[in-house]
C-alpha cells in the first residue's frame, strides 16, 4: 500500500501532535509552557481545547447521536419487511463487516488527531473536501432534523388535554373523508359529525371513491392540523406559525444545552440519552399487556428464512447499519476528539454499536405490540397497520394510543421519547458543526465570547434556513433533502475514508498512530476490512442503490421531474466539494496562476513533427538546440518517414 510522507497530526491547538519532517528543522522548544495533561503548548497558541469530564458522557454522546428517531420508526418496519427474525442475521453481520469497522476508523481519526472533521485533515490536506463532505451533510440533517422534532414537541403539547385530538372526527382540521369510532353507520362511512358531510352525500356531491377513499382521525389531524399539506411541492403556501413557534423553542433548547460545548452538552446526556430507555421500557409493559400484543411480537420477529436468498435484504441491512449508526457525518470524530488522548476506543467501537443495534431491536418489540392491539382493534391483518417512517410515528401509533385505556397519559410518555431521542441526536450533530468550525479558527474562536457568539451564529443560521419546512408544502421539501443527502454522500464519504486513511496514507503508519493512543494495533480484522471488505461492500451500495434508482415519491404523490433534478442537486454539492477541494488547494499551493498557465500551456514538443515542417515559433535557437528539451534533439526529428 502506498503510503504518504506526511505523517497524521494534529493542528496547532490539539491536545496530541507530531510534527512533519519539513517543519522539524525549523522548530524550536522555547517560548513554550506546559498546558491541561502535560500537552505541550506554544506560546500565543489558542486557548485549550475542551475534553469530556468523564468517559461515560462521551459514550452516551455516542449513543445518543446514533440512537435517534429511525431506531423506533424505521428499523422495526425493515425487520418485518425482510424476514422478521431472519433479517437479524444479515443485519449483524453488515455490523461486523461495514458498522464497527467504519466506526472505529472515526473514532480513532477523531481521537488522534483531537480537532473537528475537518482540521484533522491535515494529515493529507488534498483531501480535506472529505471533511467538508462530511460536515456539510452533518450540517444539512440539522436543517431538516430539527423540523421533524418540532412534530414531536407539538404532538407532545396536543397530548395535554382530557381526550386527545385526535380522537374523533368532530374537529376543525377533519373532513367529510374522516372515519372514525364516532362515524360509523350501517349504510355509509361518511362523517356523520359534520352536517355538511351529511348534506354532500344525500345532494350527491359525495363520489363511491370519496366515499371509500377515508382518512383516520390522527391522519387528518397530523396532515391537516400539524402540517396542514398543500397539493405538492410546487404550492409551498404559507408558513404555518404554530409550527414556526416550535421551531423557535427547539432551538432555543439546543443553543441553551450547546453554549459550553462539551461542558455543557456532556452533562445534559446522562438525562436525553439515559431516559428514553426508561421510557421505551414503561411502553413496552403497557403494550404487551394489551390484547393482539403478542400477535404483533410474533409478526415482528417470526423468521422467514428464504427472505435471506434475496439481495435486497442484504443491501438494506448494509445501508441500515451505515446510516443507523450516524457514521461519515464527522459526529463520531467530532466527539471522539474531546476524547482523552489515551481512551481505548477501540473497545468503545465494539459498545456503543452494539448498544445502537440492539436498541433499534428492542424498540420494534415496543412498536409491534402496540399494532397487534391496533389490528386486533379492527379486526384486520397486521400488514394493513404497520407503516414505516413518520407515518408511523404521527399516525398509526397515536391512532392506537388513542385507543388505550388513559390515552393522554400514554401519549404524553411517548411523545416525549421522541423529543428526548430527538434532542440527543440534535445536540450531538450541532456540535459537529460548530466544532468543525471553531477547530477552523481556533486562536479566535476558542475564547469565551467569540466562541459563544459562533455557537449563536450557527445555531440562528441553521434555524432559519429550516422555517421553509415550517410551510403548508415543506414536509415535501423535508422529504426531498432528505432522500437526497442521506444516500450518496455518506457512502462517498466512507469510501474516501477508507481509501485515504489505509491506502494513501498508508495502514501500517495509521495503526502506529492507534498503537499510541491504546498500547496495542488494531486486531487483524480491521486491516481485512479496513483495506478490503467495507470498501467493496460500499462499492456494491453504491452501484446497488444506482441501479435500484427511481422517481420520488411521498405516499400517492409524484414528485415533478424539476424537483428530481433538485435532488441531484443537492446530492451532488457536498460530493463536489471533495474534487472542488482538490483543484482549490493544488492551485493555491503549487503557484496559483503560474501552475494554471502549465497545466493548461501546450508541452515543447508540440508542433509539427518533422523538423523541415517547424517554422517560425516552431524552430529552436541555437541555445534551445544546446538544451535536451529542446524538441529537434528528439529522435527521428529532421528526418522524412
Amino acid at each position: 500500500m502506498a503510503e504518504s510522507s506526511v505523517p497524521l497530526t494534529s493542528n496547532e491547538g490539539a491536545s496530541s501532535a507530531s510534527v512533519s519532517d519539513d517543519s522539524t528543522s525549523n522548530s524550536s522548544c522555547r517560548d513554550v509552557t506546559i498546558g491541561i495533561g502535560g500537552h505541550v503548548k506554544p506560546k500565543g497558541a489558542p486557548a485549550e481545547r475542551a475534553q469530556w469530564g468523564r468517559q461515560i458522557e462521551f459514550v452516551l454522546s455516542c449513543v445518543g447521536f446514533a440512537v435517534g428517531l429511525g431506531n423506533v420508526w424505521r428499523f422495526p418496519y425493515l425487520c418485518y419487511k425482510n424476514g422478521g427474525g431472519a433479517f437479524l442475521v444479515p443485519y449483524f453481520i453488515m455490523l461486523l463487516l461495514v458498522g464497527v469497522p467504519i466506526f472505529f476508523l472515526e473514532l480513532a481519526f477523531g481521537q488522534f488527531a483531537s480537532l473537528g472533521p475537518i482540521s484533522n485533515w491535515s494529515f493529507s490536506p488534498l483531501f480535506k473536501g472529505v471533511g467538508v463532505c462530511a460536515v456539510m451533510i452533518c450540517g444539512v440533517i440539522n436543517i431538516y432534523y430539527n423540523i421533524v422534532l418540532d412534530y414531536c414537541i407539538y404532538f407532545f403539547f396536543a397530548s395535554m388535554t382530557q381526550y386527545l385530538p385526535w380522537e374523533t372526527c368532530d374537529n376543525w382540521w377533519n373532513t367529510c373523508k374522516c372515519k372514525g369510532p364516532d362515524v360509523m353507520d350501517n349504510a355509509t362511512w361518511i362523517n356523520l359529525t359534520r352536517p355538511e358531510c351529511i348534506d354532500s352525500y344525500y345532494n350527491g356531491n359525495l363520489t363511491l371513491a370519496d366515499i371509500n377513499n377515508t382518512q383516520s382521525p390522527s391522519a387528518e389531524f397530523y396532515n391537516n392540523n400539524v402540517l396542514g399539506l398543500s397539493s405538492g411541492i410546487e404550492d409551498m403556501g404559507s408558513l404555518s406559525w404554530k409550527l414556526v413557534l416550535v421551531h423557535l423553542l427547539a432551538w432555543l433548547v439546543v443553543f441553551c444545552v450547546l453554549i459550553k460545548g462539551v461542558q455543557s452538552f456532556g452533562k445534559v446526556v446522562y438525562f436525553s440519552a439515559i431516559f428514553p430507555y426508561i421510557l421505551l421500557t414503561a411502553l413496552l409493559i403497557r403494550g404487551v399487556t394489551l390484547p393482539g400484543a403478542i400477535d404483533g411480537i410474533t409478526y415482528y420477529i417470526k423468521p422467514k428464512w428464504s427472505k435471506l436468498l434475496e439481495a435486497s435484504v442484504w443491501s438494506e441491512a448494509a445501508a441500515q447499519i451505515f446510516y443507523s449508526l450516524s457514521a461519515c457525518q464527522g459526529g463520531l470524530v467530532a466527539m471522539a476528539s474531546y476524547n482523552r488522548f489515551n481512551n481505548n476506543c477501540m473497545r468503545d467501537a465494539f459498545i456503543i454499536p452494539v448498544i445502537n443495534c440492539m436498541t433499534s431491536f428492542y424498540a420494534g418489540f415496543v412498536i409491534f405490540s402496540v399494532l397487534g392491539f391496533m389490528a386486533y382493534e379492527k379486526g384486520v391483518n397486521i400488514s394493513a397497520v404497520a407503516d414505516e417512517g413518520p407515518g408511523l410515528a404521527f399516525i398509526v401509533y397515536p391512532e392506537a394510543i388513542s385507543k388505550m385505556p388513559i390515552a393522554p397519559l400514554w401519549a404524553l410518555l411517548f411523545f416525549f421519547m421522541m423529543m428526548t431521542l430527538g434532542f440527543s441526536t440534535q445536540f450531538s450533530g450541532m456540535e459537529t458543526v460548530i466544532t468543525s468550525v471553531i477547530d477552523e479558527y481556533p486562536k479566535l474562536l476558542r475564547q469565551k465570547v467569540p466562541s459563544i457568539l459562533c455557537r449563536l451564529g450557527l445555531v440562528i443560521l441553521t434555524c432559519i434556513l429550516g422555517i421553509p419546512m415550517a410551510t403548508q408544502g415543506g414536509q415535501y421539501l423535508l422529504t426531498l433533502i432528505d432522500a437526497n443527502i442521506g444516500g450518496y454522500p455518506f457512502l462517498v464519504v466512507g469510501l474516501m475514508e477508507l481509501i485515504t486513511l489505509n491506502w494513501i496514507y498508508g495502514y501500517n503508519r495509521f495503526a502506529e498512530d492507534i498503537e499510541m493512543m491504546i498500547g496495542r494495533k488494531p486486531f487483524i480484522y480491521f486491516r481485512i476490512m479496513w483495506c478490503f471488505v467495507s470498501p467493496g461492500i460500499l462499492v456494491a451500495l453504491i452501484v446497488f442503490s444506482a441501479i435500484q434508482t427511481q422517481p420520488l415519491t411521498m405516499g400517492d404523490y409524484v414528485y415533478p421531474g424539476w424537483a428530481n433534478a433538485l435532488g441531484w442537486i443537492i446530492t451532488a454539492i457536498p460530493i463536489g466539494c471533495i474534487p472542488g477541494w482538490m483543484v482549490y488547494y493544488i492551485w493555491r499551493e503549487a503557484g496559483s496562476m503560474k501552475l494554471l498557465k502549465k497545466v493548461i500551456s501546450p508541452k515543447p514538443e508540440w508542433g509539427p513533427y518533422l523538423q523541415v515542417n517547424r517554422k517560425g515559433r516552431y524552430t529552436c535557437s541555437d541555445l534551445m538546440l544546446q538544451r535536451s528539451d529542446c524538441p529537434l534533439n528528439g529522435p527521428n526529428i529532421g528526418t522524412t518517414a
